[in-house]
């Protein structure tokens, strides 16, 4: 009888985790498996699949005289300077607030932290649409403002800055949210015995605050960067690449050769998009390696 109460209960876990598993075999690990397999394919997601090796993975890498070489080159970099512009400012700002946040003497802290997180509700399709409205050279209100008639999507870097706000419009709420739980946590007989030391208000953020909250900023941290390099609304809605696919991303590289007009290229937009998740990968790896380093410090 023992061991039959033992054996329900060591697989009554699976009734708990078994349909997410499943929902994550279905919808997230079959079609990452094919996906990689298409890479290695020249397909138009109509005629069958033909095997051709890392022939288009050659090309996107090595074929200086192909357009999905340029492409890829041109995405990658314009992704990774949405990834610079984007990631810090996620981070560190909600960050600085949620800090402040933290004294007893600021008042309407609620209201605050729910004005921060009222816009990551909003899609990201609806926000993109709001602020180009704010951003229309004749009749938004930043033109009417500063008495300007600057074309923002059409020129840069003003097409970066409104893509940049746009994009932190809806991201800084979530973090604000997460620091200020992970700070609520701390224990205040740490402050106070740092107040009795003569310790400062930075002092006391670098000793205490910021280490308190080391894994949630690991993962806002991860989880952030991951999201810019897979930006894509953003850009597609506020300039649609432009002007002269200075701020074309990856993915709305990939997406056009696989979804846009004419045959896809099914092929090699699913060679752009697994060199797109090594870099990912890449770049996680390290965030990882720096920061549990620096916490084992």
């Amino acid at each position: 009888m023992q061991k039959k109460e033992k054996q329900k209960k060591s697989y009554s876990h699976l009734a708990f985790i078994g349909p997410h598993l499943i929902i994550f075999i279905i919808f997230s690990l079959i079609p990452i498996i094919y996906g990689i397999y298409s890479s290695f394919t020249r397909w138009n997601l109509v005629t069958d699949q033909t095997f051709v090796g890392l022939d288009n993975y050659k090309t996107i890498l090595f074929n200086k005289d192909s357009t999905f070489y340029f492409q890829f080159r041109n995405g990658l970099k314009n992704t990774l300077i949405f990834v610079v512009m984007t990631v810090p400012f996620q981070i560190l700002f909600p960050l600085i607030v949620a800090t402040v946040m933290q004294h007893k003497g600021i008042k309407f802290k609620g209201l605050f932290q729910a004005i921060f997180y009222v816009p990551g509700l909003v899609s990201a399709s609806a926000g993109a649409i709001i602020w180009l409205l704010i951003f229309n050279p004749r009749l938004g209100p930043i033109n009417n403002l500063f008495n300007s008639d600057v074309v923002w999507t059409a020129n840069q870097p003003y097409a970066w800055i409104v893509i940049f706000v746009m994009s932190m419009w809806g991201a800084i709420g979530g973090h604000l949210v997460i620091y200020r739980s992970a700070m609520a946590g701390v224990s205040e007989d740490l402050y106070e015995a740092a107040d009795i030391d003569g310790a400062g208000s930075i002092r006391k953020f670098f000793s205490i605050t910021l280490p308190s909250i080391r894994f949630p900023l690991f993962y806002t941290f991860i989880m952030s960067t991951a999201g810019a390099f897979n930006v894509y609304v953003q850009p597609l809605m506020a300039t649609n690449g432009g002007p002269e696919q200075s701020t074309t991303v990856l993915m709305m590289y990939i997406r056009n050769l696989a979804f846009g007009s004419g045959e896809s290229i099914a092929g090699i937009a699913s060679a752009m998009a697994v060199l797109l998740g090594l870099v990912i990968l890449i770049f996680s790896f390290f965030q990882f390696i720096v920061m549990t380093r620096r916490g084992e410090r």
